[in-house]
C-alpha cells in the first residue's frame, strides 16, 4: 500500500446520494465549531475563564487584521472572515488526528472556499456602493478592459483554490512518508512544523480573500472618485 492509496477516504451512501470522506469531516467540523461556540457565548462573564480568554484573543486578532486593511468594513466583515479562518485553521489541523485527512487536502474542498469568497468579493461590494455603481468599475478605466477583468477574476479565484489545497496535500504526504518510515516515532520538531505550516495557510488564505474584498471595494470607491473628478 502506499502514500496514494492511504489518502483514498472512505465513503457514505445514503440512498442514491454519496458523500465523500471530506464532506463527511467538512460537516463534523462545522457541527463542532458551531456546538463549541454555542458552550463558550452561552454564559459569557467579565471574569472570563480560559476558553472565553481564547476566544476573546482570536476576536481581537481577527478585528485588528480587518481594521489593519478595512477599518470602515470591520464591523460587517468580521463575521464572515473570522469565520473563514476557523474552519480553514481546524480543517487544516484536523489531518493531524490519526485516520482523518484534511477536507482541505482535497481540491473539491477549497474550491468550494475559493467560490465562497469570490462570491463574498462581489456580494460585499455591491452592498458598498450599489449593483450598477460596483458593475461599472470592471469598463474601467476602458471597456476593452472588461476581458481582462473577468479573466483576473478567475484566475486569481482559481489559483486561491489551488494554493490551499497543494500545499496542505504536500503536507499530509510528507507526513505520511515520514510514518511509512519511521513509524509513529515522528520526531516533535516535524510535528511543529506541521502546525505551524497549517496555520499559516489558513491565515493567508484568510488575508488574501480580506485583500480580494478590499480591492473591490477601493476600487469602486476609486472609480467614483474619478467619476467626480470628471464632472467637477
Amino acid at each position: 500500500m502506499g502514500p496514494s492509496d492511504l489518502l483514498i477516504g472512505t465513503e457514505v451512501q445514503l440512498g442514491p446520494v454519496v458523500l465523500a470522506e471530506p464532506v463527511l469531516i467538512t460537516w463534523g467540523i462545522m457541527l463542532a465549531l458551531t456546538a463549541g461556540s454555542w458552550i463558550v457565548t452561552r454564559r459569557l462573564s467579565l471574569d472570563p475563564g480560559p476558553a472565553q480568554v481564547v476566544l476573546e484573543g482570536l476576536l481581537d486578532a481577527a478585528d485588528e487584521a480587518i481594521r489593519a486593511v478595512l477599518p470602515a468594513q470591520t464591523t460587517r466583515l468580521l463575521p464572515f472572515i473570522t469565520t473563514l479562518w476557523l474552519f480553514i485553521m481546524v480543517a487544516n489541523l484536523s489531518g493531524l488526528i490519526p485516520g482523518v485527512h484534511a477536507p482541505t487536502a482535497n481540491l473539491s474542498t477549497t474550491a468550494a472556499l475559493a467560490v465562497l469568497v469570490f462570491l463574498s468579493v462581489h456580494w460585499f461590494g455591491i452592498h458598498a456602493e450599489g449593483l450598477r455603481p460596483y458593475l461599472r468599475h470592471y469598463l474601467a478605466p476602458m471597456p476593452l478592459m472588461l476581458p481582462f477583468h473577468l479573466m483576473s477574476e478567475l484566475t486569481r479565484t482559481l489559483a486561491l483554490a489551488i494554493r490551499l489545497f497543494g500545499n496542505i496535500m504536500s503536507l499530509e504526504m510528507a507526513a505520511l512518508l515520514v510514518l511509512l518510515v519511521a513509524g509513529f516515532l515522528v520526531p516533535i520538531p516535524l510535528l511543529m512544523l506541521h502546525i505551524i505550516e497549517a496555520l499559516i495557510q489558513a491565515y493567508i488564505f484568510g488575508m488574501l480573500a480580506l485583500i480580494y474584498i478590499a480591492g473591490a471595494i477601493h476600487s469602486q470607491q476609486s472609480q467614483q472618485a474619478q467619476n467626480r473628478s470628471n464632472h467637477a
